[in-house]
């Protein structure tokens, strides 16, 4: 069986308050986007995990996919299986490719052995495994609150837009990320402001809280963020903790001269 587990952008990041557990709550609008990587698994004699495209750095045997799989073994008698991961989503940029490929193997599970599992008890199963795998069991728009794994979907698309992203040689850890952060009440209600798709209003008010604080630290994202403006951009911004910047386009973007060191990922929604 094979899936296509796709990445997510996020559309606006407020960091809303600290938690007595020492969490974030969090509210943002995810939106998903066709970059996708490549999830396939066969019967086999024995559980088998392989990996190809981008290296997936530590040991295999803590990757999501397999701990999905181990999460459902628990209570259901699954057979062993040839498990391959191809991966082209670019890790730790903020567009959840982990999550993605944990989530899907949750309902590709699901579906070829039959478990009947609605979407809200896989939601369960998949926040157990990271605070943005429920996202991608509907894999639709939604504005997430609490850690990211309260969401409400939202009728939100942008259909014939053009999307481009850059992940450049930046990383950033969430430790990092969320040490630089003061929480605060967001003062916009989000969900208006994403259906208004405004992006005037967007460039002011659709902020993403780490950008602040992260910015200064690696000025290249600024400047990635600026040069998508110059080049036409409608909109752009840093997604969920880093460190891809993305533009959203209202026609097809002519980038050449803009960006000399690394080649943006360009999609059309």
């Amino acid at each position: 069986m094979v899936s296509f587990p796709n990445a997510k952008i996020n559309l606006g990041l407020f960091i809303t308050d600290r938690l007595p557990n020492g969490y974030h709550a969090i509210e943002s609008c995810l939106f998903p986007i066709p970059w996708c990587d490549v999830l396939e698994f066969v019967p086999s004699k024995q559980l088998q995990f392989a990996s190809s495209g981008i290296a997936i750095p530590g040991n295999e045997k803590d990757n999501l996919v397999l701990k999905a799989y181990k999460l459902l073994r628990k209570n259901f008698s699954l057979p062993d299986l040839s498990v391959h991961l191809h991966k082209i989503i670019p890790m730790g940029a903020g567009l959840g490719g982990g999550s993605a490929d944990a989530a899907f193997m949750l309902k590709m599970l699901n579906h070829e052995f039959q478990l009947f599992l609605d979407d809200s008890i896989l939601e369960e199963y998949a926040a157990q495994l990271g605070s943005d795998c429920p996202f991608f069991i509907q894999n639709k728009p939604a504005i997430a609150r609490g850690t990211g794994t309260d969401l409400k979907t939202i009728t939100f698309d942008l259909k014939g837009y053009w999307l481009a992203l850059i992940k450049p040689d930046v990383h950033i850890s969430t430790q990092e990320a969320y040490a630089g952060v003061s929480p605060k009440a967001s003062e916009v209600d989000l969900e208006e402001l994403i259906l208004s798709k405004d992006f005037g209003l967007w460039r002011t008010e659709l902020v993403n809280d780490f950008e602040a604080s992260i910015f200064p630290k690696h000025p290249i994202l600024a400047e990635l963020k600026a040069k998508f403006y110059e080049s036409g951009a409608a909109y752009a911004a840093m997604s969920g903790s880093g460190s891809t910047i993305f533009g959203i386009f209202e026609n097809e973007p002519n980038l050449s001269g803009f960006f000399t060191e690394w080649t943006p990922k360009i999609i059309k929604i």
